[in-house]
């Protein structure tokens, strides 16, 4: 056997990742159940999406809608869903987003987007 073949095959492995795309960033879940966001505050990095993801057994219609932001950020909000819907924003300015439900107003969470270091 060629012992320099183990060494190639290490060798194009380690070219094919160097190659590979760099993340897309990542992902933060939140859960909407009746009446409340799961978590409620939240830090993360900028770039960050955040994925809010219904229950699949059903329950009341909620939404998401930024209602406070850092200055410039555009306003935003997901149409009303349920059993199984889910709505995803990238936040890319740091600050501090207060998230609302419009159809139930003590539904609140805050999103806390950290300065890049």
């Amino acid at each position: 056997m060629d012992s320099r073949k183990p060494i190639l095959v290490l060798a194009l492995a380690g070219v094919a990742l160097a190659a590979a795309p760099a993340s897309a960033g990542t992902t933060k879940k939140v859960a909407v159940e009746d009446n409340f966001y799961l978590p409620a505050k939240v830090t993360v990095a900028p770039g960050t999406t955040v994925r809010w993801t219904w229950p699949e057994s059903g329950g009341d219609v909620h939404d998401v809608k930024l209602g406070k932001g850092p200055k410039g950020v555009k306003e935003f909000q997901s149409e009303p869903g349920s059993s199984g819907f889910t709505y995803k924003k990238k936040l890319t300015k740091p600050g501090t987003y207060k998230i609302v439900c419009t159809l139930h107003e003590e539904m609140k969470m805050t999103i806390t987007v950290k300065k890049k270091r």
